[in-house]
Order: structure tokens, then C-alpha cells, then sequence
């Protein structure tokens, strides 16, 4: 990688690259008073679609089944996944108010052909693995709620990026809003089966303290499993590319100043919010589960049939219970969809500028990753475990091509060639950030390397 290069958007793939999403880009008018409520509200919306990636349905049976097998054990796992989040989404914001451009341009733009072309094709596939854990967990959830087939379920998925398309006439505050409703959705769900569950929460707060236990290896595979299913590569390109949807002057240092701290203010709170998310998936698993047989909670159809069992969940046990589950699993499902897909779009032309239809991007990504899908349904005739296993998989490939997107990111961000000397990241910041990508990376390394070791 290089740093001889312009700040400034360049020729991409030789092409001239527009503005990343340029039909959302600058779009949103931020208020010209300097009060601080108004301007948070102003810059909000950004960081909801970014923590919808930190409490997919990726995210669901890790974090219940940690709490199933290790109680409150793991609680530090999970501040400690959102306190590198926050500096991640941090750092990929920035770049985008910085440079103009997201990961994706500004790593094409700092990068040789055939570098350039090898993090392209793994970020496609990264794009694909998160597109599969939205689709499967969209079409469990009908399966669960109507019975609708999952083969027919998972070809339904498709419509959604007609909606997005949709959404996206209307205006990117809509999208912002909508995505918004659905996590309140999952929010009051879990919270509400969390209150009738009963947690110990003094041992919870005081988990939050990592306990030497955690090293064992069962638990320590359950917290790299938290750890991979967390943190994932196409936050990044996301972020850095919705961030540039506000419309401020960007000639002005304040206003450059304003857009970034504000920015990050979203990006925390909402980052907050997947944190507590994540927080009650555990506390669920724990409460309702701990010290009970875990070998039926592999699935989210077990984990719906877990909620309504009384020798699993006790007293509590209800039909309510499994179903708040399933619409929680459809709003996560829908929110992931519309980010995913956002993803897509920002991947495609970031690296190589494809100049089509909107609506084919946006059709060509979601079939990309259905038709994988359906074909396991297919062949395993509609198992919901064939597709948990597919799911599994593709969470174990988004470890694989983590450090792709974090290592240009830290590079990018420590680099005063590119961001200039008011921007670039400071020193201890640059030295949290390594540390963060090269730990991630072994963690996600030795995920991969026990995946492996079980399946062989």
C-alpha cells in the first residue's frame, strides 16, 4: 500500500469515481445552529445501521448458547467486543468525512491492481457470508411465525431489496427511521423476555469483569464465537460510506470538526444500544438455561421450542415467549437486509465502479447469496439444520476476511498523507487500533482453526 496519493476521490479501475452511494450522498441538511441536541438528532441515524450488524442473527446463538453453557461468565466478552466496535466504526466514519471516500474507493484508490483486486474479491465474498446469515435468519422466521416453507421463505427475501429500492426514493431518513423501529423492536422483546426470566444481575455486572475461567478452552471458544460474530468487515465499508450523507460545507474546519464529533456521538449511542442487545441475549440464555441440557438449543427453531418448554425455560415457559422471539428474529432479519444490501452496493462500486441500474445492484447482490441458500435447502430438503449449518459456516468465513478490511482501515486512518495532520488518528489511538486487529485476528484465526479441527 501507498500513501502518494490525493485526499480527494480518484480514478478507480479507470473510471471516474463518483460520490460513494451518490444517490444518498450529502443529502441530509444538518441544522446551521450549534446547539448540541439539535445536532445529535441532525447526525443520527448512521450508527443505527451500522449497530444493526452487531446484533444479526449471526450474533443470536452465540450469545444465547454462551449464556446457556457459562451463565454470566461471558458478559466482559461482550463489553469488550463493543468497546473495539466503537473505535473500529470510529476510525471508518472519519475516513469517509475525511477523504470522501469509503474503504472500499479509498482502498482500490491506495492500492496496486492486483492487491486491489484479491481485497475486492474477498470483500465480495465477506458481503455474501453476512447477505446468507440475513437471509436464513429472515426465512426461519416466517417458517416460525406462519409456517411458510423455508425454500419459499428464503426465495421471498429477494422482495426486500425491492423495498430498500423503495425506501431509498423516499429518502435515506426513512430508511434511517425504519431501521430505528425495527431495533426497538428487538430491543423491547428481549427486554421484556429478559424482566420475566428473572437474571441474577449481580452476577452479571460483576462478570463484567473478564474472570480468569475465561481462558479454559470450551469457554474461550465461546468467547472468540462472541468475538467473531461481533465485530465484521462490512460495518466498516458501511459506515464510512453513510457518514457522507450529511450536507455540511466541507472547506470548513469547523463544520469538518462538527461532522466528525457528532458522527461519533451516533455511532457510540447506537453502538450502546447493540451492546445492551447483546447484553440480553446472554442474560436470556443464562436465566432460562444455565445448568439445563444445551444440545437443543443449536437452531433458532430450537431456541423457539426451548422458550415455549417448561422443562428448559421452568415457569416461564409460553407460547408468548416463543413467539416474541421469532418476530424479534423477522425485525433483525429485515434490518440486516437493508444494510447488507446497502454494503453491497458501496463494495460494488467502491472497487470497481460499475456503472448499472440501481435496482440490478441491488437484485444481482441479493441473488448472489439466496442462490446458495436455496440450493442447501434444496438438497437437505427444506433441514433447518442443513441451514444453521450454512449459517455457522459463513460466520467462520467473516473471520477469515476480518483483518482484510481492518488493516487497510488502521493504515488509512494512521496515515497523514491521507488524512492530513488535523485528522490522522493520534498515537495512542494508531497503537489501540493495531493492538485491536492483530488480537482480532488471531481470534478469529483460531476460530477458523477449531471449526476445522471439529469438522475433520
Amino acid at each position: 500500500m501507498t500513501d502518494n496519493v490525493s485526499t480527494k476521490p480518484t480514478s478507480i479501475g479507470g473510471y471516474a469515481n463518483g460520490p460513494s452511494l451518490e444517490e444518498i450522498n450529502g443529502t441530509v441538511t444538518i441544522p446551521k445552529e450549534k446547539g448540541f441536541l439539535k445536532n445529535l438528532l441532525a447526525f443520527s441515524g448512521p450508527g443505527a445501521l451500522v449497530a444493526v450488524g452487531y446484533m444479526d442473527p449471526g450474533n443470536w446463538v452465540t450469545s444465547i448458547g454462551g449464556g446457556a453453557k457459562y451463565g454470566y461468565l461471558l458478559m466482559s466478552v461482550i463489553l469488550i467486543s463493543s468497546l473495539i466496535a466503537m473505535l473500529l466504526q470510529y476510525m471508518a466514519a472519519k475516513l469517509g468525512i475525511v477523504t470522501q471516500m469509503d474503504l472500499a474507493q479509498a482502498t482500490r484508490a491506495h492500492t496496486g491492481k492486483r492487491i486491489g483486486a484479491v481485497l475486492w474479491v474477498m470483500t465480495e465474498l465477506a458481503i455474501m457470508a453476512t447477505d446468507i446469515a440475513e437471509v436464513i435468519g429472515g426465512a426461519i422466521a416466517l417458517q416460525l411465525l406462519f409456517g411458510v416453507p423455508l425454500i419459499i421463505g428464503v426465495s421471498l427475501t429477494v422482495f426486500d431489496v425491492l423495498l430498500l429500492l423503495l425506501l431509498t426514493k423516499l429518502g435515506f431518513r426513512k430508511i434511517e427511521a425504519i431501521v430505528l423501529c425495527l431495533i426497538t423492536v428487538i430491543l423491547v422483546v428481549f427486554a421484556y423476555e429478559v424482566i420475566i426470566a428473572q437474571p441474577n444481575m449481580g452476577a452479571a455486572v460483576a462478570n463484567f469483569i473478564p474472570r480468569p475461567e475465561i481462558a479454559h478452552p470450551g469457554q474461550l471458544t465461546m468467547a472468540l464465537g462472541i468475538v467473531g460474530a461481533t465485530v465484521m468487515p462490512h460495518n466498516l465499508y458501511l459506515h464510512s460510506s453513510i457518514s457522507q450523507t450529511r450536507k455540511f460545507n466541507r472547506e470548513d474546519p469547523q463544520e469538518m470538526a462538527r461532522a466528525v464529533k457528532f458522527t461519533t456521538w451516533d455511532s457510540n449511542i447506537q453502538l450502546i444500544g447493540a451492546f445492551v442487545i447483546n447484553c440480553l441475549l446472554l442474560l436470556l440464555g443464562a436465566a432460562m438455561f444455565f445448568g439445563k441440557s444445551t444440545d437443543q438449543l443449536g437452531t433458532f427453531g430450537n431456541l423457539y421450542a426451548a422458550l415455549q418448554d417448561n422443562h428448559l425455560a421452568g415457569a416461564v415457559a409460553s407460547p408468548v415467549l416463543s413467539t416474541l422471539f421469532a418476530v424479534a428474529l423477522l425485525a433483525s432479519g429485515q434490518n440486516s437486509t437493508i444494510t447488507g444490501t446497502l454494503t453491497g452496493q458501496v463494495i460494488m462500486e467502491g472497487f470497481v465502479n460499475m456503472k448499472i441500474p440501481l435496482w440490478v445492484r441491488r437484485l444481482v447482490t441479493r441473488l448472489i447469496s439466496v442462490v446458495p441458500v436455496i440450493v442447501i435447502s434444496i438438497i437437505y430438503g427444506g433441514s433447518e439444520a442443513a441451514l444453521d449449518n450454512l449459517l455457522v459456516n459463513s460466520q467462520v468465513f467473516l473471520s477469515i476476511a476480518l483483518p482484510f478490511s481492518m488493516i487497510p482501515l488502521t493504515i488509512f486512518t494512521s496515515s497523514k498523507k491521507i488524512m492530513g495532520e488535523q485528522w490522522v488518528n493520534k498515537k495512542w489511538v494508531t497503537i489501540l487500533a493495531w493492538v485491536c486487529t492483530i488480537v482480532l485476528t488471531i481470534l478469529n484465526v483460531q476460530i477458523v482453526w477449531t471449526t476445522l479441527t471439529d469438522l475433520f
